[in-house]
């Protein structure tokens, strides 16, 4: 099948990064927005990672970026951490790169509301280089704590860092992407970061194949 004729991811595939009508609106939350029955062991979470002084990150952060989304969402899309735009908002993948995402999210037929975004590291990495690995080491129990208290069925790891960081491999996204593998009994999908996409505009062809694999494990229609 044509994938430009299949109607779910048109608009995902055509999405043009110039277009700012779908720019993620702005939240006054230090932490953004998480919805859904956000338990006392969530809230605590939340406090633990805004208060966090662990690694030399904290000293450059405006904001801590916790993640956002509904609690009780089947689906978790993670990232390796947030550049300049989260970081003073305070939310993930609210930028260009967020734009897309929010276009990858709409072609599954669901909102952001219905799924839970977060980041291998909570705090932006100076200039938005890669987060070392010192950095994620200390960073990813929260992380963990948060899929742990969210329990998806699935989670997309978009881009490089966050599936090698997720994975604990050193496997490049080339070949890492496409195939499900699994940490701690979820299913894991990982494909291409948004921002990766902007700038490869051909590779959405995949990146899409890959949303479409997720979508038949939840039984995703549009």
């Amino acid at each position: 099948m044509d994938i430009l004729k299949d109607v779910y991811g048109v608009e995902f595939l055509l999405f043009d990064e110039k277009d700012g009508s779908s720019r993620v609106s702005e939240s006054s939350s230090e932490t953004g927005y998480v919805t859904g029955d956000v338990s006392r062991e969530m809230q605590d979470l939340m406090n633990k990672v805004s208060a966090c002084t662990e690694c030399p990150l904290h000293k450059t952060r405006s904001n801590v970026v916790f993640g956002e989304g509904n609690t009780d969402a089947r689906l978790m899309f993670i990232g390796e951490g947030p550049g300049a735009e989260e970081d003073r908002q305070g939310r993930p993948f609210v930028g260009r790169a967020g734009q897309l995402l929010t276009k990858m999210i709409n072609a599954m037929g669901l909102e952001r509301e219905d799924v839970f975004i977060a980041n291998i590291v909570k705090c932006r990495p100076p200039q938005n280089r890669n987060p070392f690995k010192d950095e994620i080491s200390t960073c990813i129990g929260y992380l963990y704590k948060q899929i742990e208290i969210i329990k998806p069925d699935v989670i997309i790891s978009l881009g490089g860092v966050a599936a090698q960081a997720l994975l604990n491999t050193e496997k490049g996204i080339s070949r890492l992407r496409g195939k499900f593998t699994e940490l701690k009994g979820i299913k894991v999908m990982p494909t291409f970061h948004p921002a990766y996409l902007l700038r490869n505009p051909k590779m959405k062809r995949p990146a899409w194949e890959d949303l479409q694999e997720v979508m038949k494990i939840l039984d995703l229609k549009k």
